[in-house]
C-alpha cells in the first residue's frame, strides 16, 4: 500500500513538473520569438526617456521574383538629442549651442527659444542623430545635455511605390498609417503601447492561456506585397518618360496577373519621398487616383462591349455592318473619330479602326437591357475589393438611361466612369477564361504569433465562357499583329493582345467635353492565351498629340519585352 502511495506521488510530482517544464517552454517562445524586438529594447533601457516607450510598428516588405522580401517600411534607429534647460547655468547656454553645433545642424532661434525655459526639464533641439554623432555629443560631458535612443518609420526606397505604401502620420494625437498600405492595415502594423519591461519570472508565471488567446497577438504582424521591386522601379521610370515626353498632368498604370490579382507594380508620375512627405505642399499627391478616382476610358472599353455580343451570340467576327461614319440617336450625333464611313466592315475591323459606330452596333445587336446586365457583371458599379483606401465605386448612372443614346456612348467608354483598377480587373475577365479576379496588394500577413495567412484573389464568378475569352482574345492579337502603328510592334515570337483607348475629358463647369483635352489609355495581356501579365497605362492631358496608339504603344512594348526578360518568358509562337 505504501509503495502505491508513493508511486501515486511520484506521478503527481512529474505531472506538475513537466506542467512546469510546458509553461516555461511557452512563455520563452513568447519572450524570444514574438516579443523578442521588445526585448531587445530593454537591453538599451539605459538611453530611453523616462516614461515612455520606444516607436514599434509591423514591416512592409516587397517581395522579389524568387520570393525574397525586400524591406519596403521599417524602423530606423538613432538618437534625439534634449537638453534640460534647468541644468544650463545661464553664463553656459552660448558655449553649449557652439559645441553643439559643430556636430549637429541645430536651429539657433529655436534653441535659445528653448534653452531660457528653466522650468522646463526636458526639450529636443535634435533627432535622427546617428550612433557617431551621439556618441561624440555624450564624450562632450555637457550638463543638462543628453542623447536618447528612438526609432522612426524609413522607406529604404524613397519614392517607390509610394502611393502604394502610404505613410504614418498624426491623426489627432495618435499616430497611425495615412494612406496606402499603412492606412488599409493600420491594425496589422499598429503596435499598442504597453510596457516593454515586464519582469521576466513575472511573464513565465502569468496567464499563459490569456497570453494564448491574446487577439492583439494575432492581430499584430508584418506586411508582404505582391509588389515586385525591379518591376516596380522599371515602370515607374516608364510612367516619369512619358508624362515628361508629352507633358501630361498625370500619368498612371498597374501590372497585374491576370489569373489571381496579384499586382506586381502599381505607378503614378508624379509621386513623392515617403521619407519627405511633409514638405509637400499639395496633399492630393498623396492619393492613389488609380483606386480613388474615375475616369471616362474611351475606346479600352470596347472589347468589354464586343465580347459581351460574342457571349451572347449576337455577333461572330464575320459579322458585318453598314457604317457610314455616323449615327443619330435621340437627336444626338455619333462619330466615328475622324467621323468618315467605312461602308460594309466586320467586328474584327471594328477593333482594328476602333470604330464607335461599331460598338454601338454591337449594343443594339444585344438590346439596352442585356449590354447593360453583361456591363454590371463585369463589376463596373461595384467595389473591386482591393486592398487599399478610399476605393471608388464606378458612376454608371447611364446604364439605366430609357434612351438608347447612353448605351451607344457606354459601348465605346464615354458616358460612364470607372476607376483604372476596376477597369484593370474588367479587362482581365477578357483573358483568363471569363473569370472576374480581386486584385490585391498584399501576399501575405506574418503575425507576431507565428502563424501567417496567405491573400489570395481568385474567384469562380463568371462572367463570360472560355470559349467568348478565347475568341476576344484572338481578335485583340489581329489588332496587334496588323492594325496598332500598322503592325509594326508586333512580336514575332510572342502574341500579345492589345487594345488603345483615346477619350475627351468632361467639361465639368459648362457641360460637355473639352475639345482639346484628352485622356489617352491602353491594356494588353500576354502570352495571350496562357496570359502571366496585363498592363494597363493611362496619361492624363498630354498635349499636342491625338491619340494613345502615338503616346503608349512604345512604352507598353517596352514594359513587354522587359516583362519577357527578367522573368524569362519562353516564346508561344
Amino acid at each position: 500500500m505504501e509503495e502505491s502511495n508513493s508511486l501515486f506521488r511520484i506521478r503527481i510530482i512529474s505531472f506538475f513538473i513537466l506542467g512546469f517544464f510546458l509553461v516555461l517552454v511557452i512563455s520563452l517562445y513568447f519572450i524570444q520569438i514574438v516579443n523578442g524586438d521588445d526585448y531587445s529594447i530593454k537591453a538599451d533601457k539605459q538611453y530611453l526617456r523616462p516614461n515612455e516607450n520606444v516607436f514599434d510598428r509591423g514591416s512592409i516588405f516587397f517581395q522579389d521574383k524568387n520570393g525574397i522580401n525586400v524591406s519596403a517600411a521599417t524602423l530606423k534607429l538613432g538618437f534625439i538629442l534634449a537638453i534640460n534647460p534647468k541644468l544650463i547655468d545661464p553664463s553656459k547656454e552660448q558655449e553649449v549651442y557652439e559645441k553643439l553645433s559643430k556636430l549637429v545642424e541645430i536651429d539657433k532661434g529655436d534653441y535659445f527659444k528653448k534653452v531660457v525655459k528653466k522650468t522646463d526639464p526636458y526639450e529636443e533641439i535634435g533627432q535622427h542623430l546617428t550612433p557617431e554623432i551621439a556618441q561624440k555629443i555624450t564624450e562632450l560631458k555637457l550638463i543638462g545635455v543628453n542623447v536618447y535612443k528612438e526609432r522612426w518609420r524609413f522607406y529604404p526606397g524613397d519614392n517607390l511605390a509610394s502611393n502604394v505604401i502610404g505613410f504614418i502620420g498624426f491623426q489627432g494625437d495618435d499616430l497611425a498609417g495615412r494612406y496606402g498600405i499603412e492606412n488599409y492595415y493600420e491594425n496589422i502594423l499598429s503596435r499598442k503601447d504597453k510596457n516593454v519591461y515586464v519582469n521576466f519570472f513575472a511573464e513565465i508565471f502569468s496567464d499563459v492561456s490569456a497570453t494564448l488567446g491574446d487577439d492583439n497577438q494575432k492581430r499584430e504582424g508584418n506586411i508582404v506585397t505582391t509588389i515586385e521591386p525591379m518591376v516596380e522601379g522599371f515602370f515607374e521610370k516608364k510612367l516619369e518618360e512619358i508624362n515628361e515626353k508629352w507633358n501630361s498632368r498625370k500619368t498612371l498604370g498597374v501590372i497585374m496577373n491576370p489569373k489571381n490579382g496579384e499586382i506586381y507594380a502599381m505607378g503614378i508620375y508624379p509621386n513623392f519621398n515617403l521619407n519627405d512627405f511633409s514638405n509637400e505642399k499639395d496633399v492630393s499627391i498623396f492619393s492613389n487616383p488609380i483606386v480613388e478616382n474615375v475616369f471616362e476610358m474611351g475606346s479600352i472599353m470596347k472589347p468589354l462591349t464586343m465580347a459581351s455580343g460574342l457571349d451572347a451570340g449576337v455577333v461572330t467576327v464575320d459579322t458585318e455592318y453598314d457604317d457610314k461614319g455616323f449615327l443619330v440617336l435621340n437627336g444626338a450625333k455619333i462619330s466615328n473619330y475622324d467621323g468618315k464611313g467605312r461602308g460594309k466592315v466586320n467586328m474584327q475591323e471594328v477593333l482594328n479602326q476602333s470604330l464607335n459606330t461599331g460598338a454601338s452596333f454591337v449594343v443594339s445587336k444585344l438590346g439596352n437591357k442585356k449590354f447593360a446586365e453583361y456591363m454590371k457583371n463585369f463589376g463596373l458599379g461595384e467595389e473591386t475589393g482591393i486592398d487599399l483606401p478610399n476605393e471608388s465605386v464606378g458612376i454608371i448612372d447611364n446604364l439605366n438611361s430609357p434612351r438608347d443614346l447612353e448605351y451607344a456612348t457606354a459601348s465605346f467608354g464615354q458616358g460612364i466612369a470607372i476607376s483604372p483598377i476596376t477597369t484593370v480587373r474588367a479587362l482581365s475577365a477578357l483573358s483568363n477564361g471569363g473569370l472576374l479576379v480581386m486584385p490585391h496588394i498584399v501576399k501575405k500577413i506574418e503575425y507576431k504569433n507565428g502563424l501567417t495567412k496567405t491573400v489570395r484573389g481568385e474567384t469562380e464568378k463568371r462572367v463570360i465562357k472560355k470559349e467568348t475569352s478565347d475568341e476576344i482574345t484572338r481578335m485583340l492579337v489581329e489588332v496587334v499583329d496588323s492594325a496598332l502603328l500598322g503592325g509594326t510592334v508586333k512580336l514575332e515570337r510572342y502574341s500579345i493582345a492589345a487594345k488603345t483607348g483615346t477619350a475627351q475629358i468632361p467639361d465639368s463647369e459648362n457641360g460637355g467635353y473639352y475639345k482639346d483635352r484628352y485622356l489617352h489609355s491602353f491594356f494588353g495581356y500576354f502570352p495571350a492565351y496562357d496570359p502571366k501579365f496585363i498592363i494597363f497605362l493611362m496619361t492624363i492631358e498630354p498635349k499636342e498629340i491625338g491619340f494613345a496608339s502615338h503616346t503608349l504603344t512604345q512604352p507598353f512594348i517596352d514594359t513587354v519585352k522587359f516583362l519577357i526578360n527578367y522573368y524569362e518568358i519562353p516564346p508561344d509562337r
